[in-house]
């Protein structure tokens, strides 16, 4: 053996010591198992071998790629990068515009033929000029417009909200809020903040902190007379800093406003009830109150709200109350409306929970009258079960559904803690299975009357109910009363915006808020700035008739906190 053998005769190499033994096996014709012996396998193993070798799946050599092994594109496309340099144009701008004609080449490689060239790196130039993205915008500050942009044509995503624009100016809000002692910055009126949150409000915006759509809307921003909305930060601290009396102030006058009009006359009573709102946070000083939606006591804030009966406007509303000042809030409204209409309130219809006997005395010696109902007791059932038929008088009531023949059992009863006689109410055949005893200090109505006033109470729960769902009022955003007090007051100023529109629209005069929101608020458009007006003209939709036939089309709308401005609103042809 020739020195150098032993490189065949003893391969180190595990795939050199494969090929050996294949080759021993099938060229020198060896067993098995001499060849596993000689290359230290077993005879399983070289026969399992063999047959990946017939199978064509074993493989020792690998031929290299044919061809120059040294860089081929250099000299190809120097010519190239020269001329792009020639043309100012970067070492990056090159290596893409090389790429994009089909010879990607890096960076580096380019850099390295220009400075091969003794050419130098190009002056930085400034990041638009390289093609970067333009810098990011200052966001626009929420200030008074310097001056009217007549001419000027805006794209509105709440175009519908203008629709509201009207019964604000009926109301008189601008000159309200400003009369009500609201806060106010060095920037912003009193009447900018609370609009810019009334049009959230309006907008049915769960929280305040979902205002970022509204406030990059310049349209909503300039109809307040802005440059753009408030953010989300202002509106919330700006909340903080509202005291109760002002919104006291800003109810008494929106309800003045509406007698003016004919509405909220109180001529038929008012229908009271309160609403626990209930704290989704934790580590807050709030009191626990019963909440019907989740079925039980957790930490709420306590509103109360009062519904005129005749025109269902919402005309009260404080969240300001603990339980300790929960029985005397009906006398907190009775002081309201005094104060308000210079007399005593109507009939007062509300739950049993609402008070105590002693202040429905109260309310007795003042000449107020009240109806309630009377906690169900086992010693007043008994007694109304063991009444004979015959003291039952049975009523027919105009209503719709079943049980309209209840039957009556009318008596004078005296109760602990009420001066004076007290009519009591004990209806039967009403769907329960024991009788609903009713109490009032009203001895001039019929029983009919009486019975049929405090069905027709269920109303304000109905109306309580849009109203939470309508304008999200079970978002409570913070455990602070005087935060909570003003999104009630916003609401009920939001309600009767909608009730002021709806009373205009055929058929739709006792549509709820969300019913209105989808048919009609919800729209988008193109807000059109003339020297003298705002031309609103809305995108079509299905309901746009019923608009037309309640005369918007024609109607034009001086907007006092834009100098007389006229608002009008122009409907596509359909």
């Amino acid at each position: 053996m020739r020195s150098g053998g032993e490189y065949f005769a003893e391969p180190a190499e595990p795939a050199q010591r494969r090929y050996e033994a294949l080759r021993a096996y099938f060229v020198e014709e060896l067993p098995a198992v001499e060849v596993a012996a000689r290359f230290g396998y077993s005879p399983a193993v070289v026969h399992q071998m063999a047959s990946e070798l017939r199978q064509g799946r074993a493989q020792f050599f690998i031929s290299g790629k044919p061809g120059p092994k040294g860089p081929r594109k250099t000299p190809r496309i120097r010519d190239r990068v020269l001329e792009l340099r020639a043309a100012e144009r970067s070492v990056t701008e090159i290596a893409q515009a090389l790429a994009a004609e089909g010879t990607p080449v890096s960076a580096q490689t380019v850099w390295a033929i220009l400075d091969a060239e003794g050419l130098e790196r190009l002056q930085r130039r400034p990041a638009v000029q390289r093609g970067a993205p333009p810098p990011r915008l200052e966001p626009i500050k929420a200030r008074a417009i310097p001056g009217w942009p007549a001419g000027l044509s805006l794209t509105c995503d709440h175009a519908g909200l203008f629709l509201l624009v009207p019964g604000m100016v009926e109301l008189g809000l601008h000159d309200l809020i400003a009369e009500c002692g609201y806060p106010s910055t060095k920037v912003l009126s009193a009447w900018h903040s609370l609009g810019a949150l009334l049009l959230a409000k309006c907008a049915r915006k769960p929280r305040v902190s979902h205002t970022h759509a509204l406030a990059d809307d310049d349209a909503l921003g300039l109809l307040l007379g802005l440059t753009a909305l408030p953010k989300s930060t202002h509106l919330t601290s700006y909340s903080y800093r509202v005291r109760r009396s002002s919104n006291e102030r800003l109810l008494t006058g929106l309800t003045r406003r509406l007698r003016e009009l004919g509405l909220a006359t109180g001529e038929q009573g008012f229908n009271l009830d309160f609403h626990a709102i209930r704290h989704h946070g934790t580590d807050t000083p709030l009191e626990k109150h019963y909440v019907p939606r989740r079925s039980q006591r957790t930490r709420a804030m306590l509103t109360f709200f009062a519904q005129d009966h005749a025109s269902t406007e919402m005309v009260y509303a404080n969240a300001d109350l603990t339980k300790a000042e929960q029985a005397r809030e009906i006398i907190a409204f009775a002081d309201y409306w005094q104060n308000v209409a210079g007399t005593d309130p109507g009939l007062l219809v509300f739950d049993s929970k609402l008070t105590t006997y002693k202040v429905l005395s109260e309310l007795t010696e003042r000449g107020i009258h009240w109806l309630t109902l009377r906690e169900r007791g086992p010693k007043l059932m008994a007694e109304l079960a063991a009444l004979p038929n015959s003291e039952w008088k049975s009523v027919r009531v105009e209503r719709s559904g079943r049980y309209r023949q209840p039957e009556i059992h009318d008596q004078l009863i005296k109760i602990k803690d009420i001066e004076g006689p007290v009519r009591q109410l004990a209806v039967r055949n009403i769907g329960r299975d024991q009788p609903t005893p009713l109490i009032t200090n009203d001895i001039q109505r019929t029983t009919k009357q009486l019975f049929t006033r405090y069905a027709e109470r269920m109303g304000i729960e109905n109306e309580l109910d849009a109203y939470i769902s309508g304008f999200h009022l079970d978002a409570l955003s913070s455990g602070l009363p005087l935060n909570v007090d003003l999104d009630t007051t916003l609401t009920v100023i939001a309600g009767n915006l909608y009730r002021l529109l709806a009373r205009q629209l055929p058929r739709y005069q006792n549509a709820t808020p969300d019913r209105l929101w989808r048919h009609f608020l919800d729209s988008t458009g193109t807000l059109h700035l003339t020297d003298d007006a705002l031309v609103l003209e809305l995108r079509v939709r299905t309901y746009h008739p019923v608009l037309i036939e309640a005369g918007l089309a024609d109607q034009a709308t001086p907007i006092p906190w834009l100098d007389g401005r006229q608002l009008r609103f122009r409907f596509p042809p359909r």
